[in-house]
């Protein structure tokens, strides 16, 4: 197992892309540190909370053979996000790998938007990104080792119609991850973004859910994808994760790994 005693903290863990990799992690003999909401937040296509599910993760990585630690909590809270740092390294004796996912995405144009749904936007997406690495990036510093992944989007390299905010946050994140590849490459710690296509995961019911329409026409009205399919699933996001996070990709560093399904090609 590649993985073995390695502590990973993952945002926004409890469903989809974050549940997927946490599993993918534990099935590699990895420790756990679970961060999600544990109370609803209101904003159109994610209203819901976490914390059921938070559990049932806990379930099943333990079942995995595997140790977790599960934090409820809200990214954009500083005292939330660094009691959930501190207590997941005190428990495993650090913090080794960062898959930085928490996200929301909603339609909206730009100048039919409300302040609110464009401050919460860029503040779980982008702020949430960041403040999660302010707290996690000194147990790193401190081993002198560590690999930080930001889970961005193709929207965090093209415009995407109704999704301006969106993909604000998602480019913010390409300058965030650039940025802390410069300043960590001393301490041997690694930073790159992910940029998927569409995945398969349960935000998109509540997209399809706004739209009036199904996931799967959801999917496929947005996909253009080269490989024809409406979108990919979890466990490619979670292979590509394991594998940068991995010393196969000990060179790889301020970079954007896009798995999109030759969608950008266009």
């Amino acid at each position: 197992m590649e993985f073995k005693n390695k502590t990973v903290f993952i945002t926004g863990a409890a469903k989809g892309q974050g549940r997927g990799v946490a599993l993918a992690f534990a099935k590699e003999g990895a420790n756990i540190i679970a961060f999600d909401l544990g109370k609803k937040i209101e904003y159109p296509a994610y209203n819901h909370a976490c914390s059921e599910d938070l559990i049932k993760l806990k379930e099943e990585v333990e079942a995995l053979g595997a140790e977790i630690e599960i934090c409820a909590g809200d990214v954009r809270n500083a005292e939330e996000v660094k009691a959930a740092a501190d207590k997941g390294a005190a428990r495993f004796g650090g913090i080794d790998i960062l898959f930085n996912n928490a996200g929301i995405c909603a339609y909206a144009l730009s100048w039919e938007m409300t302040e609110n749904e464009w401050d919460t936007m860029i503040d779980i997406n982008l702020k949430g990104a960041w403040l999660v690495s302010k707290y996690v990036i000194p147990y790193m510093i401190k081993q002198k080792s560590g690999v930080i992944i930001n889970n961005s989007s193709i929207g965090g390299l093209r415009g995407m119609n109704r999704l301006s905010h969106y993909a604000a946050s998602k480019f913010g994140m390409i300058g965030l991850t650039k940025s802390q590849a410069i300043e960590l490459a001393p301490y041997n710690i690694r930073v790159v973004s992910i940029h998927p296509t569409g995945v398969n995961t349960p935000m998109n019911d509540g997209l399809a859910e706004m739209e009036g329409a199904t996931p799967i026409e959801i999917a496929e009205r947005s996909a253009g994808n080269l490989i024809p399919v409406p979108w990919i699933e979890v466990e490619d996001v979670a292979n590509s994760v394991l594998f940068l996070a991995s010393d196969k990709a000990r060179y790889i560093t301020g970079s954007q790994f896009v798995l999109d399904a030759g969608l950008l090609t266009r």
